[in-house]
């Protein structure tokens, strides 16, 4: 019986002891994700070579901060917090536009009916006869009036930027970037240390899709196509279909 009871205690013991440590290991990794990218040890723009290279100003504090800024362009405070806010907006959209770049090319390539899936030129359907069905479908989005379609997004994104800038609908002084609460319906920011590194995704991500988009926008004007088509005449032929080919079309003769 004391042997039993013995066991039974060092059981109860151990099974109390153990989300404890599990908690302390998820701290620890956490810590240890927070060094990689915040604070004076996180990864620099040069690697190892970063000594010296990066400004005073620029110490790991926020999301993003590689220690990269030749330029001085935040060296002023209230400039630097104006350029994060400008950065991660633009991220914001050009995360949403390139997915709005490439997804209608995709489904028109296997099969989804599209007027005209390629991103330049689908806003022009609504100048045509019956005008702009979203998806191709008139019961979703059937629009006529590119007037009434600028009113309505003038009004919405209003309403919408009126809300982050004043912190609420009645100013409750959340986060203008980072609101949370309705705006983080899965809880993913509950956890500080997740919170932190979904920050930096968040970022790392908005740049290259910065960077997705432009180089978007420039195909479009070389090429007159879209970025899937664009990548499919590539694959089949990279010799031929590929940026110095297009190149040469715009050299002195």
């Amino acid at each position: 019986m004391a042997l039993s009871l013995t066991r039974s205690a060092v059981t109860t013991s151990l099974s109390r002891r153990r989300p404890a440590a599990a908690l302390k290991a998820k701290k620890a990794s956490g810590a240890g994700t927070a060094r990689k990218f915040y604070g004076p040890d996180r990864v620099k723009w040069l690697g190892p070579y970063s000594e010296g290279a990066v400004p005073s100003y620029l110490n790991g504090e926020f999301p993003g901060d590689y220690g990269w800024d030749t330029s001085g362009l935040s060296a002023d405070p209230s400039t630097f917090a104006r350029y994060r806010t400008l950065e991660v907006i633009h991220a914001r959209w050009a995360l949403l536009g390139a997915l709005g770049i490439v997804t209608p090319e995709l489904l028109a390539k296997n099969g989804t009916n599209f007027q005209e899936p390629v991103w330049f030129k689908a806003g022009a359907q609504i100048f045509q006869q019956g005008g702009l069905n979203y998806l191709g479908n008139p019961a979703l989005v059937h629009a006529q009036s590119i007037i009434a379609t600028l009113a309505v997004q003038v009004l919405l994104m209003g309403l919408v930027e009126g809300y982050r800038v004043n912190g609420g609908p009645a100013g409750e002084g959340l986060d203008p970037l980072y609101p949370g609460e309705a705006f983080d319906p899965l809880g993913l920011a509950d956890d500080p240390d997740t919170f932190a590194e979904l920050k930096v995704k968040e970022l790392k991500n908005g740049r290259l899709a910065m960077f997705s988009c432009f180089g978007f926008f420039v195909q479009a004007i070389v090429t007159g196509k879209g970025p899937i088509e664009n990548l499919d005449e590539h694959l089949a032929d990279p010799g031929t279909n590929n940026a110095f080919s297009f190149a040469t079309k715009f050299t002195p003769q």
